[in-house]
């Protein structure tokens, strides 16, 4: 993908400064002194100098992909990918340094346009990224000691200006996996965590659940109802199914309920009941309708 982004940002300043039958190359080499006494027309260098996670924009978790597989009760996941900061050093080469200038101002100008690099000039891999891929040119707080850079390179300083690129980096593979559909809280006192999950029986409190569903048509199994009004008797709980026809309710102390359901779009609104035991199979909260 690094060289996806390299070829991005070549096509890129190919297009925008516009450079028209090769009059300028647009490289990503370290710039020693060998390199640059070897240059035979103005360049544009892209030095990848650094590469970091960008821990601001850190978020790891877990994301649903899709909307399960029709009734077969399987969930899609995925970890969130790393966000990826590349740093470049960017300097402009040239026979006189006023040359050196205008193409380093026309370079800067083309890149400024771009604080999102666009979907359509991105490159192979580089494509259907889940993030927008942003961009920060001349970053006040990077390069901030160039002399030390110049001096590792063993050549002469040139002007530098940072440019850095965020990627987001996907290392994971899909988990397929039945979706939780009741969650079950059993407050209480522990002295083996964290290698064994055993709670004290003289300390263990009532325990509570959170029970969930999907709401069907009878006369089409994988059709999901939304916006169906679901609740438990006598208990004031209450929830309502979403696009994909899932609902949630609690929490309840452990026993025997009545589930009912009914359409909001329906007048009179019909109910539907169905005896539910908690604790019990996350399928048997299945409702349909």
């Amino acid at each position: 993908m690094i060289a996806d982004l390299d070829e991005t940002i070549r096509k890129l300043l190919i297009d925008e400064l516009p450079i028209k039958n090769g009059e300028i190359d647009v490289s990503f080499d370290q710039p020693k002194r060998e390199w640059s006494s070897r240059l035979s027309k103005p360049t544009i260098n892209l030095f990848p100098y650094d590469l970091r996670e960008n821990n601001i924009l850190r978020h790891h978790g877990w994301e649903q992909l899709g909307d399960g597989n029709g009734r077969d009760h399987l969930a899609h996941l995925k970890r969130t990918p790393f966000r990826v900061d590349c740093f470049y050093m960017l300097t402009t080469w040239a026979t006189v340094p006023e040359d050196e200038h205008r193409l380093l101002a026309r370079a800067l100008m083309a890149l400024f346009r771009f604080p999102v690099l666009p979907e359509e000039r991105l490159e192979r891999g580089m494509r259907n990224q889940p993030f927008e891929i942003q961009t920060a040119l001349a970053r006040h707080d990077r390069l901030t000691n160039p002399a030390e850079v110049w001096g590792s390179l063993d050549n002469e300083m040139q002007p530098s200006i940072s440019y850095i690129v965020t990627l987001a980096l996907d290392p994971w593979a899909e988990v397929t996996g039945p979706i939780v559909q009741t969650v079950t809280l059993r407050p209480g006192q522990s002295s083996t965590l964290p290698q064994k999950q055993e709670l004290l029986a003289d300390t263990v409190l009532t325990e509570m659940s959170f029970i969930g569903g999907t709401v069907w048509d009878k006369k089409s199994k994988n059709a999901p109802l939304a916006n169906i009004e679901v609740a438990i008797k006598g208990t004031g709980l209450f929830s309502t199914s979403d696009e994909q026809g899932r609902f949630v309710l609690g929490s309840m102390p452990p026993g025997d309920y009545t589930l009912v359901a009914w359409s909001k779009d329906k007048k009179p609104a019909v109910p539907i009941e169905k005896d539910i035991s908690i604790p019990a199979n996350s399928g048997e909260y299945d409702i349909d309708l």
